[in-house]
């Protein structure tokens, strides 16, 4: 079964409408060994509710938490994987559930893995997505593509739960490797790119949010330590300082 880095495993729903639609995705995360739930400003919560529909969820309901914004619930995530019915940009980095899942089962064993499943009625924000490092598109029929919250989450899980069963053991790393950065030591690294870019006054004929998501997608596909964050993060202050330091001269 499944070891124990499963509890790492994070699930998000990020401004859920129908609170039956929560209650399918703590069934599913009861069938598949998924502990922690975070819902960003719900539209309705109700315990009573939700357990007459999943039932024996009481612990599971009791221990979730609600978030004022989908940055703060991802905040201690080291990946985010983000859901989508249909691609909406090239600029993104986009997997398989099965791929997406192998991913969760490695990032896991050293933090929190966060999945984050939008509204109903329209997903996830471009916003939203931007905070992700990685989205899943889940295959469907063309006419029918698209899936509700408990599906989508069903789907995900089972891949994952499965993800997890057949992961081999860790791999020995570098002397220097150090953990994933968490989402916000991450975002902290691109606020510091922005602000180094916007200094040097890179976006003179660029767009800076295309660049950043370029950028975001670059920097997440490579799947930095801590150490190479904080390096990145250090290119941009020192480009501000270095400004700084030459109108003084």
């Amino acid at each position: 079964m499944p070891g124990t880095a499963l509890s790492n495993v994070v699930i998000v729903l990020d401004h859920p409408k129908d609170v039956v639609n929560i209650a399918g995705v703590i069934r599913v995360m009861n069938n598949f060994g998924l502990r922690t739930l975070r819902l960003v400003n719900p539209d309705e919560f109700d315990p009573y509710r939700i357990e007459g529909i999943a039932h024996r969820s009481g612990e599971l309901i009791e221990a979730s938490t609600q978030h004022d914004s989908l940055e703060e619930a991802v905040a201690d995530a080291s990946f985010v994987l983000g859901t989508t019915a249909r691609p909406r940009t090239a600029g993104r980095k986009y997997l398989w559930p099965r791929e997406a899942a192998t991913t969760i089962a490695e990032r896991a064993r050293d933090g929190t893995v966060a999945i984050v499943l939008g509204r109903e009625d329209r997903g996830l924000t471009n916003e939203g997505l931007d905070l992700c490092h990685a989205v899943s598109i889940i295959p469907t029929d063309s006419e029918f593509s698209s899936l509700n919250l408990a599906q989508a989450c069903l789907v995900l899980a089972y891949e994952v739960f499965l993800a997890f069963d057949a992961s081999d053991p860790e791999l020995p790393q570098g002397r220097r490797a150090t953990r994933a950065p968490t989402h916000e030591e991450l975002e902290h690294t691109f606020a510091a790119i922005e602000d180094g870019l916007g200094r040097i006054e890179f976006y003179k004929a660029r767009e800076p949010a295309a660049v950043m998501r370029t950028l975001r997608t670059i920097i997440s596909r490579s799947e930095p330590d801590l150490r190479e964050a904080r390096l990145l993060r250090a290119i941009g202050y020192e480009i501000g300082n270095y400004l700084d330091r030459s109108k003084d001269v």
